[in-house]
Order: C-alpha cells, then sequence, then structure tokens
C-alpha cells in the first residue's frame, strides 16, 4: 500500500465518523424521551404548537422551531494578464439567511391519567 493511501484512510474515517455523529443531535435528545410521560417535554420546551389525536389512546404531540442560518459571503480574486498590463478580478457571492421551519413529533400512547411517549418522528436532516 503507498504511503499517499495510508494517509488518505485515516481522514476518510475521520470525515465519515463525523458525519455519523452530527445527524444524531436531536434525534438523541428525543430518543431520551421514550418512555417517559409527555409532560416531561412539556416542562422541557413548553406547551407543543399541535396535538393530533390518532388511533384509540394514541396521540402526536409537535413543537415546531424556526431555524435560521446565516451563510457568509465569499469573495477571491485573482491577477490577469490584458494587453493593457495586469488587473485583479475580484469574484464575490453574497451571503444571504436561511430560514426552515423544523418539526419535532412525539407519538404517544395513554396509560392511567398520563400520556407516555412511545416513539418519535425523525427531523429532517437540516433540523438535526
Amino acid at each position: 500500500m503507498s504511503v499517499t493511501r495510508m494517509k488518505r484512510r485515516p481522514a476518510g474515517i475521520a470525515a465519515l465518523a463525523v458525519l455519523l455523529v452530527l445527524p444524531a443531535c436531536a434525534s438523541q435528545i428525543m430518543k431520551s424521551y421514550i418512555g417517559a410521560p409527555i409532560s416531561s417535554v412539556m416542562l422541557d420546551y413548553g406547551p407543543p404548537d399541535n396535538v393530533y389525536d390518532l388511533r384509540q389512546g394514541e396521540r402526536a404531540y409537535q413543537w415546531r422551531k424556526p431555524k435560521t442560518q446565516v451563510v457568509s459571503g465569499q469573495s477571491s480574486g485573482e491577477v490577469k494578464e490584458t494587453r493593457r498590463g495586469k488587473r485583479y478580478e475580484v469574484t464575490e457571492t453574497p451571503g444571504y439567511v436561511e430560514q426552515t421551519e423544523c418539526f419535532y413529533t412525539f407519538y404517544t400512547r395513554s396509560s392511567g391519567a398520563d400520556w407516555y411517549v412511545t416513539s418519535f418522528r425523525q427531523p429532517s436532516l437540516e433540523c438535526e
């Protein structure tokens, strides 16, 4: 095996590990509520935005959270030769604000006087 291939492999493994860990953030938090009363989620995040009655004894509780992300602009330049001499050309990419609506949904089942979290809906990738 060449030295070049050996150097690339650890970097590729590290990049893959980062990709596998990052998307688990919101889902890991949501997973921690399975088996808990829905009131635990409400105490941490406030009242839900929506409550849906599903089948007999089942409900879905949903929280909506807007996510705003600022993407910075970039500029680069290069020196170009022209008939009249050298000229510096700048290329600019403007920044922008990206807004996404994130929905976090917990499925519950009635037991006694309370509702208990049985599962959750995987948030969209940009909301993880």
